[in-house]
């Protein structure tokens, strides 16, 4: 299995993150994603990556949340990370307008210029988007045949909104939030609309832990091993063999990745 969205540098791993990769590794986990939300987080994820070689891979990009703290010329500063071998994607980038932590026009020019920079590096792009759905769509059609690949991590939009994505061949990135017998409904049903070469799986750890995970771990906080978990709600929902998913998504993120 292939978790293509983990925030390793988390203050919540500080005290045992190489447990958690060796517990990731024994439930079966033989790839991860390291995703950066900044400049800064850019460069610690590809150094964390290195301790995990041929198990841990990275993005560099700024998050929309930190689109304030960084200027379109300074994402230039990028490059020499994902020259890296164990850099393997722009991101995560997007627009978030739920929450707004930088202003729109700051978001909306931030994540074009990362779109600007995979399409000259020939990179794929791991992508947030929130409450900002039509505006995405609008930046990102344009530079979407000059990209070698794109995911939307952590879906949970509406069937427009997945049809409009699908229309772009964007992979899908499903989280434990499909788990959720409250507020993942929907999701259970747009997870059956997702063609077998287009879909992801994530656990966005430490967030989202899924909802009926027994027993749960008394912290509350998610981790990569629980990533089993999510493949068989999955599965249960897409009507579809668990092994036979495995394989599929993870042949689905050695494509997007070029692994």
């Amino acid at each position: 299995m292939f978790d293509i969205a983990l925030n390793l540098t988390s203050s919540q791993f500080d005290k045992d993150r190489t447990e958690v990769v060796e517990r990731a590794q024994q439930s079966g986990i033989n790839g991860m994603l390291l995703l950066a939300s900044d400049m800064q987080e850019s460069q610690a994820v590809s150094e964390l990556a290195l301790q995990w070689p041929n198990l841990c891979y990275a993005t560099a990009g700024v998050h929309p949340h930190d689109a304030k703290s960084v200027s379109v010329e300074q994402l230039v500063e990028l490059k020499s990370l994902l020259a890296q071998s164990q850099v393997v994607a722009v991101g995560e980038c997007g627009l978030d307008f739920n929450r707004d932590f930088s202003p729109r026009p700051q978001q909306e020019a931030i994540f074009e210029a990362q779109l600007a920079l995979a399409a000259e590096l020939h990179m794929p792009v791991v992508m947030h988007e929130r409450d900002a759905h039509q505006r995405f769509i609008d930046i990102l059609a344009p530079w979407r045949d000059k990209l070698p690949g794109a995911v939307l991590h952590c879906f949970t939009s509406d069937q427009a909104a997945l049809k409009a994505c699908l229309d772009l061949d964007i992979y899908i990135g499903i989280t434990g939030w499909v788990c959720d017998e409250r507020r993942g409904q929907d999701l259970q049903q747009r997870v059956t609309e997702i063609p077998d070469n287009r879909l992801l799986l994530e656990t966005d750890a430490p967030y989202l832990l899924p909802r009926d995970l027994k027993p749960k771990p008394k912290s509350r906080r998610n981790e990569p091993c629980y990533l089993g978990h999510i493949y068989q709600r999955v599965a249960d929902l897409r009507q579809q063999d668990v092994f036979e998913l495995q394989q599929q998504v993870q042949q689905n993120a050695k494509q997007l990745f070029q692994l």
